[in-house]
């Protein structure tokens, strides 16, 4: 197993990135199995109508891809967003702790890896919204299904803020031997209503 463990800078501006929506739900889109160039602009002009953020740009003669059903946005803090009309997330590769290249032996290393670093990712997102509305883990016998249908399912923990509009979903990936995880870290996003 490997670690590595960076600063959470890049994860904290992308959660002042999206504690600067003040109401999620002008960034919705219908949540269907839509995609195309419709769509995508779509996206674009309602993140563009309430963000300062900036839509990647298409180059000379490139189309939108009709498989598409979501969109790149820089912020002003250099955040890469990525939107659909039900989600968004932080492109966000450098920062906080992650295990990789997990042998079958490494579960119990990785576990302890991700509880000893997740306090630092729920204070970090305290920071920004406040007390969270749902906070557990995996020891909890009902962790699976406690916060909603599911939601517990390959999580070693979970955490949900309210939002105006949607709620911050940050969790990390429960470590497995059987089937193997290759990979452990906290991620995060937003699910918009």
């Amino acid at each position: 197993m490997k670690t590595m463990d960076r600063p959470l800078d890049q994860d904290e501006a992308a959660f002042a990135d999206f504690a600067e929506i003040a109401d999620w739900r002008a960034i919705a889109g219908p949540n269907n199995d839509d995609s195309g160039p419709e769509v995508v602009r779509a996206i674009v002009q309602r993140v563009t109508a309430v963000t300062n953020w900036e839509p990647w740009p298409l180059q000379p003669g490139e189309q939108i891809d009709p498989v598409l059903a979501s969109w790149g946005f820089t912020t002003k803090r250099g955040t890469t967003i990525v939107v659909f009309p039900g989600l968004a997330y932080a492109d966000v590769l450098n920062a906080g702790w992650c295990a990789y290249e997990l042998g079958p032996d490494d579960t119990q290393a990785a576990a302890a890896g991700l509880d000893e670093h997740w306090p630092d990712h729920v204070a970090l997102a305290r920071k920004y919204f406040g007390e969270p509305a749902y906070v557990s883990d995996d020891s909890n016998p009902n962790f699976l299904d406690e916060w909603g249908p599911g939601a517990g399912a390959d999580k070693r923990h979970l955490a949900t803020w309210a939002l105006n509009g949607a709620h911050l979903r940050l969790f990390s990936t429960k470590p497995s031997g059987d089937p193997l995880t290759p990979a452990v870290g906290v991620s995060y996003a937003i699910y918009i209503d």
